[in-house]
């Protein structure tokens, strides 16, 4: 393995899988107010103009990196870094690429449990034995992986069949297995109360009832990355469907999409980040996997409405998986259809709502992936981003850590969109504007990356400083850009040791009404996780304990969905 790749895997993962925002239904009497008690607008103002006079920042001049060719295969990591969750170990072993809500940790481990009951059989293909391996992967990052990443798999178990299309249209000859494994369906789900509102005023939910409400002012209605989630791309192409029935790919129903963006909440990541939120409380209205629904009891006051195609796990092999291989694919198939696996498949919370029809929007597999394209031009609803990163650069990151974010920053950052503005500040005793905010154009982003090669960690943490000091960038950046939606990324792993304290900076934070998401590395639930925690609930933003591997991917689908 290349020492990058080390330096990838071996760090904490940089950025959050996702910003989800907090949403609750307007007008249905449930607001989610902040944590914490907030300046008001103009008294936060003023305090980060005083703080600035005494924070002296110091302006670094960054290179311009004209050799940045980085191309966008740098920003997929080791495919590694997706688990294999069962090893196979007979003569013919078979890898299946493996949607996550069944190669999971109980209950979400069908396929993990079917896997091992297979390979206890030890059945043989011309007097070889056969065997399965499985790796856990979301549906969207193995066909990336295997257009992109060079990743072969000798059967692929995604959730629904779009992406199986996909693939076809990318140039793979797949050979259907089978076209359903294990039963699911993908819909919206309501808080009860909320369900009773919505019904009670538009009827029965169905996803152009739920635009409606949406675009009325009603509801609010989160959705998770269509790049990666089954859910997110099926519920995106009912969307289109609803608002262009003759044409979901029409310019109208792009307008249409580019409309309700302008007032949706921030896209999530995955599905399981939304149930996460869900069972807090924090999210009214969703989408959902009926089987993630059926498996969280936390979710008993919420009431689930099947929509869009359904999610039965078809299962492919390819053209170019040999002979033997396919031979054991065939026998591993007939063995997850048998009446025993379909048993442990319905009780893993799969095979319900068997008489739901599929809702097909009409979309082949250029189809599908013409509809991720719309959705990416119309995300952040015609508005720009303006964001700042804002690193630690304190002698605790030295080495490995400052090293990994060096990298993986810069090689995410191919996935920026042009449109937004983008700065950074970097801290340790003192504050440093490595990169004033600017327009992400060609030259903004080779400065980016000579900014941030040129970061080297030593002294103390003064964390809350260095907020002030990027809050300052962009209120001062908004005056120039009105429209644009504020962000601020900070990067730490450690308490913060000086100047300014936390609870006087998340009463600016909250005054400002700017997400903060906080990125802790190494943390353990000791003070420095609970104050990156509070700095990010201020305006429902998210933390994420930097302690997986895949830093390069979690950058790179963090900047899809929000960059």
């Amino acid at each position: 393995m290349k020492k990058s790749d080390c330096l990838i895997k071996k760090a904490a993962a940089l950025l959050f899988t996702v910003a989800v925002a907090a949403v609750s239904l307007a007008g249905c009497g449930d607001t989610l107010g902040k944590e914490t008690e907030a300046y008001s607008r103009e008294e936060s103002l003023k305090e980060i103009d005083a703080y600035w006079n005494e924070i002296k920042p110091s302006y670094v001049q960054a290179p311009l990196d004209i050799y940045d060719d980085a191309d966008e295969s740098v920003t997929l990591a080791d495919i590694s870094t997706f688990p294999i969750v069962v090893e196979g170990k007979g003569q013919i072993d078979i890898e299946v690429a493996a949607a996550t809500e069944m190669s999971s940790k109980a209950p979400d481990d069908w396929m993990v449990e079917a896997a091992e009951k297979f390979n206890s059989k030890r059945n043989q293909v011309g007097g070889k034995t056969v065997s399965v391996s499985v790796r856990k992967i979301t549906s969207g990052e193995a066909v990336t992986y295997m257009e992109d990443g060079g990743y072969r798999p000798d059967v692929f178990a995604p959730s629904n069949s779009a992406w199986g299309d996909m693939l076809e249209a990318k140039g793979f000859k797949k050979v259907t297995l089978a076209e359903r494994v294990a039963g699911n369906t993908a819909g919206i789900l309501m808080e009860k109360n909320t369900y009773e509102t919505f019904k009670s005023k538009y009827g029965d939910v169905t996803v152009d009832k739920v635009l409606e409400a949406s675009l009325a002012g009603d509801l609010t209605f989160a959705y998770t990355n269509p790049y990666t989630s089954s859910t997110g791309l099926n519920i995106l192409a009912a969307m289109l469907k609803a608002f262009d029935p003759a044409d979901p790919l029409s310019d109208a129903a792009a307008g249409k999409l580019l409309d309700y963006q302008k007032q949706s909440p921030p896209v999530a990541y995955t599905t399981s980040v939304l149930r996460e939120q869900a069972a807090k409380g924090i999210i009214k209205a969703m989408v959902m996997e009926e089987q993630a629904y059926r498996n969280t009891p936390e979710l008993k006051s919420y009431v689930y409405t099947p929509a869009g195609i359904r999610h039965d796990h078809p299962l492919y092999t390819f053209d170019y998986v040999d002979s033997e291989k396919q031979e054991a694919a065939k026998l591993f198939t007939e063995f997850l259809k048998s009446s025993d696996m379909q048993n442990l498949a319905t009780k893993k919370g799969f095979n319900l709502h068997d008489d739901y029809k599929t809702q097909d929007p009409g979309l082949d597999g250029a189809g599908w992936i013409s509809a991720q394209k719309i959705w990416k031009a119309s995300k952040d609803g015609g508005r720009p981003i303006i964001a700042v990163f804002v690193s630690d650069v304190s002698g605790s990151m030295d080495g490995l850590p400052i090293n990994s974010l060096k990298e993986s920053l810069n090689s995410a950052s191919k996935y920026i969109g042009s449109d937004n503005y983008i700065g950074l500040v970097s801290y340790n005793d003192r504050v440093y504007i490595d990169l004033p905010i600017e327009q992400f154009d060609a030259t903004q982003r080779a400065y980016f990356s000579g900014a941030v090669k040129q970061l080297t960690a030593s002294g103390g943490t003064a964390t809350y400083d260095a907020v002030l000091v990027g809050l300052k960038l962009i209120e001062d950046k908004m005056e120039e850009v009105p429209d644009a939606k504020p962000m601020l990324f900070v990067l730490s792993d450690g308490d913060a040791n000086r100047g300014v304290n936390l609870d006087r900076t998340t009463k600016i934070v909250g005054g400002l009404d700017v997400p903060v998401y906080s990125i802790g590395y190494n943390l353990s639930g000791g003070s420095a996780e609970d104050q990156l925690r509070k700095l990010s609930s201020v305006n429902e933003a998210a933390l994420i304990n930097a302690g997986s591997d895949d830093i390069v991917n979690q950058l790179r689908n963090l900047f899809n969905v929000q960059l």
